[in-house]
């Protein structure tokens, strides 16, 4: 009878496969990029709202209207910023979310439960500690969804400022669990801040959907195709009484994210490419402008603190999300019997779940979705997020800087390429041929040191060999 054979145990956090490290390290590129345009979004958002010489003008442009009656859409500069610019942000989301599960590392579902687990944790613990907060002061529950989200952006603006090497498991880890956040936000957008439903529209765009769907699986190509039917879905979908994002999320599903034989990127890696940096340079610092742009006075802080509703945001970012996905990735972990790899401690994770309590983006979306018609609760809870994602990321970095010289050892390991082969050594340490390479090149190296040596020798040596007095007479006087 053959004994079993040994099986190791799965490590949470481990080393990630190197075509999801390719990714992921593209993707945080543009998203760091974009990150730090909405970090200057948010603040131009401020002064331009709270300088009174400027705030009568951040009015007029915010509620400036524009665009066809006839057709619905005559909408303010904010709600285009709102329903139609974060329409884009969300079908880059849907994209991702479909590439991870079809063809990254998430294929595994035993590998996709855990960020999955992590970020309804990172929901649900959020959305409770508003709601004891809420109901303990006598505030409204309609707030509830607000700290749910997280804003990916936002955050590794963060990482960009503080100058944190932040090892590819973790940043994937935080990346991850934002396309899953950001998912199950347009699923609570959706479900519980539709009030008024116009079928025929929302018909409309279902079939929208369905010839867009077609289409991609006929193998059509074409911009001039597909954008004007994505404006006309995105249309429908906003005249239905759904919020318009959701139009993005199903179109960007429906993407084709798996390789065929002979192709370097799949269509909706290709198409990703494309228009993350529009999402991420354009769609969401616009979006930012036209909503981070609250009154802040020191009473209106001091009354986050004092408000059921605002001091329920402010601990659900800053307390809910920590504990929340933290929590959710221990058991997780410890229910599938896997282990924190070796490189990282649980101290880590809980640094990058108190990263995750920055909820810019879609946190603000959620605020004027929840408090639709009462302007001024819209403000204090804008206010409140603002205030929690910036309790948060100085939480955050903090716990980071830390253990700062630890992630830039980790970070350099990841990075080595002794053999110059453009793929980092950590990869190839179980290829024969590539300690055959680097034989070759420590080879070389020593033979060019001998040579050196002996030149050196050579060279001390004659000198050595010099009469003492010889270079005495080029110094006497003639």
């Amino acid at each position: 009878m053959t004994a079993p054979r040994p099986t190791t145990p799965r490590k949470v956090l481990g080393r990630l496969s190197l075509p999801e490290r390719t990714y992921v390290a593209d993707a945080l590129r543009t998203e760091t990029v974009g990150g730090v345009l909405l970090l200057a979004a948010a603040v131009t958002a401020l002064l331009w709202a709270n300088i009174p010489a400027l705030h009568d003008s951040y009015e007029s442009v915010s509620h400036f209207h524009v665009g066809p009656a006839a057709l619905g859409l005559d909408l303010s500069v904010a709600h285009w910023a709102a329903d139609g610019l974060l329409a884009i942000f969300f079908f880059v989301a849907g994209i991702e979310l479909k590439r991870e599960l079809v063809a990254g590392d998430l294929r595994d579902p035993k590998a996709a439960a855990l960020p999955v687990v992590a970020a309804l944790c990172g929901m649900a613990v959020p959305a409770l500690v508003y709601t004891l907060t809420a109901v303990t002061g006598g505030g409204s529950l309609d707030g509830w969804a607000v700290p749910t989200a997280t804003d990916i952006a936002f955050a590794l603006a963060v990482l960009a400022v503080i100058g944190t090497s932040l090892p590819s498991a973790l940043r994937a880890f935080l990346l991850t669990l934002a396309v899953v956040d950001d998912l199950f936000a347009i699923l609570i957008i959706a479900v519980f801040f539709t009030a008024d439903l116009n079928f025929a529209a929302l018909g409309g765009s279902v079939a929208g959907l369905l010839l867009f769907w077609v289409l991609l699986r006929a193998g059509v190509r074409g911009w001039y195709v597909y954008v004007p039917l994505a404006l006309v879905i995105w249309a429908l979908m906003y005249n239905s009484g759904i919020h318009a994002t959701v139009a993005g999320v199903a179109m960007g599903l429906m993407l084709r994210c798996h390789r065929r034989e002979g192709e370097d990127r799949s269509p909706g890696e290709r198409i990703e490419h494309l228009v993350r940096p529009l999402s991420a340079g354009l769609a969401v610092p616009l979006f930012a402008l036209f909503s981070a742009g609250v009154v802040v006075s020191g009473g209106a802080l001091a009354d986050v603190f004092s408000t059921p509703e605002t001091l329920g945001v402010v601990l659900g970012l800053v307390v809910g999300k920590a504990v929340g996905i933290f929590g959710g990735t221990w058991l997780a972990a410890r229910f599938t019997r896997a282990s924190l790899s070796d490189d990282l401690a649980w101290a880590d994770v809980f640094a990058v779940a108190s990263l995750a309590g920055i909820g810019f983006t879609v946190s603000l979306l959620i605020g004027e979705l929840a408090f639709d018609g009462d302007q001024t609760m819209t403000n204090e809870v804008k206010a409140a997020v603002l205030l929690g994602s910036l309790i948060a990321a100085t939480l955050a970095t903090v716990l980071l800087k830390i253990r700062n010289a630890k992630y830039r050892r980790l970070w350099a390991d990841e990075e080595r390429d002794e053999d110059a082969d453009g793929i980092p050594d950590v990869y190839e340490e179980d290829d024969p041929a590539y300690h055959l390479r680097l034989a070759t090149l420590y080879e070389r190296k020593a033979a060019e040191h001998r040579r050196i040596a002996r030149e050196k020798a050579a060279a001390r040596h004659g000198l050595a060999e010099v009469p003492g007095g010889a270079g005495e007479d080029h110094h006497r006087p003639a």
